[in-house]
């Protein structure tokens, strides 16, 4: 993904890329953008098909879940790669049985590791250290504020889900919100997103709502869907609608740093004048 392209970019090993995949679900940030511009494009908006992937001959594939060596999906699995003499990393948030209990601070374990496994150890403790001084900044900024009530969800068509655990809650956790739905709830067991009804918002009354957004377009329709299905919320009536673009809250990426801070700036913009 982009956001695996950023951090391995961030740690200084372009010279060793020999793929990028998925290029077209996010832009990589400007400052970065460049350094990709002479990088095989292995995919555009999906995982890179097994023949595609195999065909670069890497030693190492990086991914942020599970789903990207899925071989039923046509991608290569992680015994395939294997037997190709290639190793897979999945980012700690994106394990299988790490998803529903991830955090923003796995991020922080994929960049150490990342670090050994590429040889650049110090260029990984700067970049470590920069992301846990952000966190801190924000922690400090937000300590004696009360917590708002915030819901996080995604709309596709007229479908709505909430998003209960797994990073995108905990970033919720580090901006300040309190999530109104409970990561240990039955329907969190074994996803940490899941299908809701238009009550189940209604309901707990948040008073902010944050949701992820793939493009401008995507972001107008989710704005949309919220002011008519929920006119009477605070989230609505104080605009507390909160986009975060959707590759900042996938695992093992920097962007769940920006996610926290974009968010807590937000619900609390008077700690951050």
């Amino acid at each position: 993904m982009p956001s695996q392209t950023e951090l391995l970019l961030r740690l200084g090993v372009q010279d060793s890329l020999v793929g990028q995949a998925q290029t077209d679900t996010s832009p990589l940030p400007d400052d970065v953008a460049g350094q990709a511009a002479d990088i095989p494009v292995l995919s555009t908006d999906a995982p890179p098909a097994r023949e595609d992937l195999l065909a670069a001959e890497p030693d190492l594939v990086v991914s942020p879940t599970e789903y990207e060596f899925t071989a039923e999906q046509g991608f290569a699995s992680i015994d395939q790669l294997a037997q190709n003499g290639a190793q897979a990393y999945v980012a700690t948030g994106g394990c299988a049985d790490r998803r529903n209990t991830a955090e923003v601070t796995d991020v922080l374990t994929d960049v150490t590791n990342l670090g050994d496994i590429l040889r650049v150890p110090d260029a990984a403790a700067d970049l470590a250290r920069d992301a846990q001084d952000r966190l801190a900044a924000v922690e400090t900024a937000i300590a004696d504020h009360p917590r708002l009530t915030v819901a996080q969800v995604y709309v596709e068509g007229n479908s709505l889900g909430a998003i209960g655990a797994g990073v995108e809650a905990d970033i919720i956790s580090k901006a300040g919100g309190e999530n109104v739905f409970d990561p240990n709830a039955p329907e969190f067991a074994d996803f940490f997103a899941a299908e809701i009804n238009p009550e189940e918002i209604i309901s707990r009354n948040p008073e902010a709502i944050v949701f992820g957004t793939a493009s401008p377009q995507q972001e107008e329709q989710t704005r949309t869907y919220l002011r008519t299905t929920f006119p009477d919320i605070p989230a609505v009536k104080n605009d507390l609608l909160i986009a975060v673009p959707q590759s900042d809250l996938y695992p093992g990426t920097l962007g769940n740093i920006d996610a926290v801070e974009t968010i807590a700036a937000r619900l609390y913009p008077d700690a951050f004048k």
